[in-house]
């Protein structure tokens, strides 16, 4: 794998080790490809399958965002914090937004994005 592509996924596989918004499962994942990168990095472009493989079908879509911030956000999160977030997500759809942009979903797309798997808009 070349340097920069190998950055950019480093990168995104940090974000995706971190975020609060990752399950613990694409915690896990992530820390995998990190893993086995260290152990030779010339396992990078099977390791990067993995992860995709891995990630591919999990991302959530702006309609399910929308839906959340319709419904369960505003007693998780308050009526005004929910109508801010649904706001939001109606204007970003409206710009040809295709997925949730938290810090973890937005990383996962980059990759996906980046391999060919998805579309972001």
């Amino acid at each position: 794998m070349e340097k920069e592509l190998f950055d950019f996924v480093s990168e995104r596989v940090s974000i995706l080790e971190t975020a609060d918004t990752s399950k613990q499962e694409t915690k896990d994942a992530a820390r995998a490809w990190k893993e086995a990168v260290a152990a030779d990095e010339g396992a990078a472009d099977a390791a990067t399958e993995t992860l995709l493989d891995y990630l591919d079908g999990r991302m959530v879509s702006i309609d399910d965002v929308i839906a959340f911030a319709q419904g369960p956000a505003i007693q998780i999160m308050g009526e005004e914090v929910a109508a801010n977030m649904l706001a939001e997500q109606q204007k970003r759809k409206e710009q040809g937004e295709k997925y949730c942009n938290c810090e973890a979903h937005a990383a996962a797309g980059e990759l996906l994005a980046k391999f060919g798997r998805i579309e972001l808009r």
